[in-house]
């Protein structure tokens, strides 16, 4: 394909919250979860944190992201970035704030004018540029991929961008569903690690940790467990419902 040489969208206004890392604290630590993060850091190139709204994805991946020891590119989908050269945009901006000499007009310009077909060669455009990069190790965090996982260009992009990725750079993404790539094939590989719904549930010792946190009593967390089967939102909002946890620390998780 002949790649016009300039875009029509580099003067697009970005939304700086967007791309830049939330301030969202964990309510407890998660030693659990950090130590599955850490390893996945060390030996793959992907995390995927998956699961429901309510049950801890961007606090636990913004507090890995805190301590990771590396610079941290988010990106932070929302329902218009469906358009392919918006999410590129986006993307591309994010890294570039880490990565100043990362080629960020030349991703943004090539997604402008790709159509189904170069999907896949704009991907490996995208590793390219990476490798070209020599900064230091990067994490990229790419926040609700599941708003964009209906459109016809995400399956190619992941397609060649997570096994491509160079070790240096981990890709960490939150997600309602798991994106649909061929991932499993990935984890077979052990480039994948997984996060599910099942594993972000708070166990019995992190929901009494929590709630000793807010100065209520361990039997106040036996029952807020069995009634809220672990998840994180909810048991937040029951100990603000007993009055020991602002409400609005309760709603952020």
């Amino acid at each position: 394909m002949n790649w016009p040489a300039a875009s029509s969208t580099m003067n697009m206004q970005l939304i700086v919250d967007k791309i830049t890392q939330p301030s969202t604290a964990a309510l407890v630590a998660r030693p659990r979860l950090l130590a599955m993060l850490r390893s996945s850091l060390e030996s793959r190139t992907c995390t995927v944190i998956s699961g429901r709204a309510g049950t801890g994805k961007t606090a636990l991946a913004s507090e890995f992201a805190r301590h990771s020891g590396r610079p941290v590119a988010w990106y932070k989908v929302d329902a218009p970035d469906v358009d392919l050269p918006v999410f590129f945009d986006y993307l591309a901006a994010s890294i570039r704030q880490q990565r100043p000499t990362f080629n960020e007009r030349a991703i943004r310009s090539l997604a402008t004018f790709a159509k189904s077909d170069d999907i896949q060669l704009l991907s490996e455009r995208f590793v390219f540029e990476l490798i070209e990069d020599e900064g230091e190790p990067l994490l990229i965090v790419i926040e609700d991929l599941h708003l964009v996982c209906d459109t016809d260009w995400l399956v190619p992009f992941l397609d060649r961008l997570l096994p491509l990725a160079p070790r240096e750079v981990h890709i960490l993404i939150t997600s309602r569903t798991l994106p649909p790539a061929p991932l499993w094939r990935m984890r077979s590989k052990q480039t994948l690690e997984v996060i599910d719904e099942s594993s972000l549930a708070f166990t019995r010792e992190e929901t009494v940790a929590l709630f000793e946190t807010c100065g209520l009593s361990r039997q106040h967390a036996y029952v807020a467990l069995d009634r809220t089967n672990g998840r994180v939102g909810a048991l937040a909002k029951y100990a603000a419902t007993l009055g020991q946890l602002p409400l609005e620390l309760a709603n952020a998780v």
